[in-house]
């Protein structure tokens, strides 16, 4: 399956510019300003400018009851839904050749589609499976079949990727990681509060359901649900907590098979290794290796029948969106407790998501043909040349950094690769087995070759031109191993607006600040700072800088752990501080670009904003919508990014052109004086 370490984007609802279909029917202008059409003026800006900005929309726009949230990105999610149907229904008429991408969408797609086939094929490809899971006697055995499971996409007992060294990233190593739990963070096994309580109770009832679906009795699944929860409870324990992953070093341990070992003795590491498909390579880095030696004593002392149970539930947990309703609807009726969604999304709906998760990038190959414009490509593509250009200028004033250091950072930045729009070159998906056998069988196909496609990159040289998301994702990211940028092609879409219907302040603030700007301050964030223009996890900072980075870090820590956005449930300040400190940071160098447009140069009004309104509310704009408080626990919990409307206010009371933008002073809600202002880029 696809796995990244470092997906450092924002969520809720990522970044985002436009480019525009050739669609006849978004070529018409639209009435309406886009910035001014979703704002609140009853609400003061300098009381609480997320509101004032966004408010008017959300005051219209009641979340629908198949979403957890809803804003900005989901309107772009919802246009690409429809997009991407259309190229999978139009691949299905094709009865195109077998092997062709249109063969794969298709087959895929009216597979997926046929739920009465789903209904029919019911557990039949997974029996081979259950099977040797019931034929487990021992731990060697036990090892043996979650290795296979691994390999068709279930993860069990721990986790495992393909990925550049941290200290030579010109090298792919094989990585352990901590896993094996069930509940999305290790907090939900741990925490007091009713909420939570409620979660974890309910989740032992889940499991016991799912069992019940599998064949057995009432009381046999409510027994072994409870051994089940105990069992990943201990593996929760050993695991560390999500601030303590932010750390590239302290998750960095680096050896030999053999001395796998030494962390736990009673995995055979060779042969669990070779049944992985784990070629090549004579040793590995474990992230956690605390974790390891506590599943060795879980293995030891956990009773063969509750690993049979965990491997069975686990099993359907991975692949519940492709089985029968009954498994579908007991998953979603579970997770509502995490998102607050009142009503499943349809079919095709849950197909595409699925779809996009196994082919995407097959489907990538069709959708830009049809909806990527080449003016809005080089638009952007410039616009991070002007943010490189500022940042250049920020690094070179800085005060606090030394000459030295400086230096690097300066190597560093113009190293910076940029990707925008499309990979130059596309994967090959030809070994991938796309058929009309069922669903289930699909995607379980699709699973082992993305299995192998990653395994088969231990050995060879790193692939520096490969992208790990697909044109049409509406998301960005920043590499630390390649030290690049990647924006896709779907980042950049204002549904209803074309590229030429908005202002370059809107553009700026909207795309220069949380993409552009955004991304690349990851290269400097607390994780960002620490790997060098070759992407090697390597100190180039004097004792002096590293210091006061982390002394400047430090407060926007203490700055965000003051937010509380559910009673009873502030902002990990410590786990969020890579994503704030990017916003920030986003949000100054798209200052620093703007102010050389002609349009910041002339000062005049749009729609009675002037360009540095616009500016910041082109930023807010990226932020719009609002959440379910369901959803809003969940990743207060489990997310590195803060909420959408903490942001937007967070990192505004830190920027100085925000007060004399629109006139904040001492008794604002929004006024932070300017000693306890954040300033680190």
């Amino acid at each position: 399956m696809k796995i990244f370490l470092f997906f450092l984007t924002p969520f809720f609802f990522l970044q985002s510019c436009k480019l525009n279909s050739n669609n006849s029917a978004e070529s018409t202008k639209p009435a309406a300003d886009v910035l001014a059409v979703n704002m609140d003026t009853t609400i003061k800006a300098a009381e609480d400018f997320f509101m004032y900005a966004n408010g008017g929309w959300i005051k219209k726009n009641a979340i629908p009851a198949e979403e957890s949230s809803w804003g900005i990105g989901n309107l772009v999610i919802e246009e690409n839904y429809k997009r991407l149907r259309e190229i999978s229904e139009k691949a299905v008429k094709e009865n195109a050749a077998k092997g062709s991408a249109s063969q794969k969408i298709g087959d895929f797609w009216a597979t997926a589609m046929d739920s009465a086939k789903t209904e029919q094929a019911g557990l039949k490809p997974l029996q081979p499976l259950f099977d040797k899971i019931n034929s487990i006697t021992d731990a060697s055995s036990l090892i043996n079949v979650a290795n296979e499971l691994n390999n068709i996409g279930v993860d069990a007992l721990f986790g495992d990727f393909v990925q550049q060294d941290d200290k030579n990233s010109d090298v792919m190593s094989y990585k352990l990681w901590q896993g094996g739990i069930g509940l999305p963070e290790r907090e939900y096994y741990f925490k007091t509060d009713s909420s939570t309580v409620n979660i974890r109770d309910q989740y032992v009832k889940h499991i016991a359901k799912m069992l019940v679906l599998l064949g057995q009795d009432s009381a046999s699944a409510a027994k072994a649900s409870s051994e089940i929860f105990s069992l990943e409870t201990k593996l929760a324990k050993a695991s560390r907590k999500i601030e303590d992953l932010r750390d590239p070093y302290a998750n960095y341990h680096k050896m030999a098979i053999k001395d796998l070992y030494k962390l736990s003795s009673t995995i055979d590491w060779k042969t669990s290794l070779a049944n992985r498909g784990i070629k090549n390579v004579d040793s590995v880095i474990v992230g956690q290796p605390e974790f390891f030696t506590a599943l060795d004593g879980v293995l030891k002392t956990t009773p063969v029948d509750d690993w049979k149970n965990y491997l069975r539930f686990r099993t359907v947990r991975n692949f519940e969106e492709v089985l029968p309703q009954a498994f579908g609807m007991e998953a979603f009726n579970f997770n509502k407790l995490l998102t607050g969604a009142k009503e499943r999304k349809p079919r095709w709906k849950r197909v595409i998501q699925m779809e996009e998760n196994e082919m995407g990038e097959l489907l990538g190959q069709l959708y830009v043909k049809e909806f990527f414009n080449e003016t809005a490509k080089k638009r952007y593509s410039d616009l991070v040349e002007s943010i490189r250009d500022a940042y250049k200028q920020r690094i070179e004033k800085l005060a606090w950094m030394s000459d030295s250091t400086k230096q690097k950072a300066l190597i560093k930045l113009a190293a910076i690769k940029k990707k925008v729009g499309y990979p130059d070159k596309w994967k090959d998906f030809s070994a991938m087995e796309i058929g009309t056998e069922s669903y289930l069988q699909n995607v379980i196909n699709a699973n082992k070759w993305w299995h192998d496609y990653y395994l088969n990159k231990l050995g060879k040289p790193v692939n520096r031109d490969e992208w790990d998301m697909t044109p049409q994702t509406y998301n960005a990211y920043y590499n630390p191993g390649n030290n690049e940028i990647v924006l896709p092609a779907g980042i950049f879409t204002v549904p209803g607006y074309r590229d030429e219907d908005l202002d370059d302040a809107t553009v700026y603030g909207y795309s220069g600040a949380s993409t552009i700007g955004h991304e690349i301050t990851h290269g400097f964030d607390d994780q960002g700072r620490l790997y060098d223009e070759k992407g090697n996890l390597k100190n180039w900072w004097t004792k002096n800088d590293s210091t006061e980075f982390t002394n400047r870090a430090l407060m926007i820590i203490n700055q965000f752990n003051l937010y509380e956005p559910l009673t009873g449930t502030k902002i990990n300040g410590k786990a969020t501080q890579g994503e704030n400190i990017a916003d920030l940071g986003g949000i100054l160098l798209g200052i620093d670009a703007f102010k050389k447009t002609e349009q910041y140069k002339k000062n005049e009004k749009i729609a009675g904003l002037t360009p540095m309104q616009r500016y910041f509310l082109g930023y807010a704009l990226g932020w719009l919508g609002q959440i379910r408080d369901e959803s809003l626990k969940n990743r207060l919990m489990t997310d590195v990014h803060s909420p959408a409307k903490y942001r937007v206010n967070g990192p505004f009371t830190d920027v100085d052109e925000f007060y004399t933008t629109f006139g904040i002073k001492p008794g604002d809600k929004m006024f932070v004086a300017d000693s306890l202002r954040v300033k680190i880029w």
